[in-house]
């Protein structure tokens, strides 16, 4: 493995990040402000229910397409997900 694809000990992973864990909290709260259940965030996105607990959660790693397509169906500017950095 490459050094820098390597996992240095004792530093967190940018999924437990300050602001990825931002943007987690953000992708939660817009789903539940929109009103939708994740069974029906995940027939809107032609995904499985696990996608969207995954992406939420931070099991799944959100791609910049994955996150414009949330922000779609949740009538939200991609910059509401992002913290003031």
């Amino acid at each position: 493995m490459l050094p820098d694809m390597e996992h240095a000990k004792g530093r967190r992973s940018a999924v437990h990040s300050r602001d990825y864990q931002f943007l987690l909290k953000r992708l939660r709260e817009a789903r539940s402000q929109a009103g939708l259940t994740q069974t029906q965030v995940a027939k809107a996105l032609n995904r499985r229910q696990s996608y969207v607990t995954k992406c939420e959660l931070g099991e799944r790693r959100l791609d910049p397409i994955d996150l414009l397509r949330f922000a779609k169906l949740y009538k939200r500017p991609v910059t509401y997900f992002l913290p003031n950095i």
